[in-house]
């Protein structure tokens, strides 16, 4: 099957980056990598719209974006090429990610398989590379623990091989749902739970440790729900928001309870902890 690929500039945020994501989605891409510049998205020839690609473009809210390259690739190079666009993610040198055609690593203490498909999460964008550097300084031994917004699932996998006691990762998009139970098939840690929903479905669950790495418009809005399932001197992982949004989240985590603990920052995007006090 040939395919065409497109290489879009990002959006002005996460939030219509996600949206436009979903859309091109709906047109039939099923395969998205970020790279330097933006990220590339990957349709079968047979399926394509461009019509529909030139439609999404002219939306007011993605009048930002730009086409940066488009190229048809042959069936016959589309495993080379997706191959060496995509390079294994290694941080702080014991926890590589990696896709199904790298070769495992004993190298690495952690060493997670990931397909990511339409789902980000793979570790190559700052927030999530920041949410994983965080986590390695982070006991997680027996602790029950909500991955929100869990994409590929890669923070859930990583906290069960970190030794969690429960996890559950959510998700309100059908494909990450899907997604997810893959990845976690693949890394033999069947036991997290998947759910395909958002901060309404947490209801009076409760947890040791939360991370949300979504975008600062979902967090500041379900922060509090978050907070309501999250025990005493529990521990809250934010991440997918600018370092200049950084005061707004922590004044709203503040006054629901939250104390800030520490951050990580990355070309301008930002990962922070807080802890709820008794």
């Amino acid at each position: 099957m040939n395919y065409i690929a497109y290489s879009f500039s990002n959006p002005d945020n996460e939030a219509l980056k996600d949206m436009f994501v979903e859309l091109l989605g709906s047109l039939g891409f099923d395969s998205f990598m970020d790279d330097d510049d933006g990220f590339t998205a990957y349709c079968k020839e047979d399926d394509f719209d461009e019509q529909g690609v030139e439609d999404l473009l002219s939306m007011s809210q993605f009048e930002s974006v730009r086409i940066l390259k488009k190229e048809n690739i042959p069936d016959r190079d589309w495993n080379e090429v997706w191959e060496s666009s995509y390079e294994p993610v290694v941080i702080n040198e014991i926890c590589r990610i990696r896709a199904p055609f790298h070769q495992p690593d004993s190298r690495y203490k952690f060493d997670l398989l990931i397909e990511p498909k339409m789902s980000f999460g793979t570790a190559h964008h700052e927030t999530t590379a920041l949410i994983i550097k965080m986590m390695l300084d982070t006991d997680f031994r027996n602790r029950d623990v909500l991955d929100m917004g869990s994409g590929t699932g890669v923070l859930a996998i990583l906290a069960k091989k970190l030794g969690s006691a429960s996890t559950v990762a959510i998700d309100n998009d059908e494909w990450a749902y899907r997604n997810a139970l893959d990845n976690i098939r693949m890394n033999d840690t069947n036991d997290i739970s998947v759910e395909l929903g958002d901060a309404t479905t947490l209801k009076d669950r409760h947890f040791d440790i939360i991370i949300a790495n979504i975008n600062r418009n979902i967090l500041l809005r379900d922060m509090k729900e978050y907070v309501k399932c999250l025990d005493n001197n529990g521990v809250i992982f934010f991440s997918g928001f600018y370092q200049a949004d950084l005061p707004m989240i922590a004044k709203e985590a503040e006054s629901l309870g939250l104390v800030f603990s520490r951050h990580l920052a990355e070309n301008e995007w930002t990962a922070a902890v807080f802890v709820k006090r008794k």
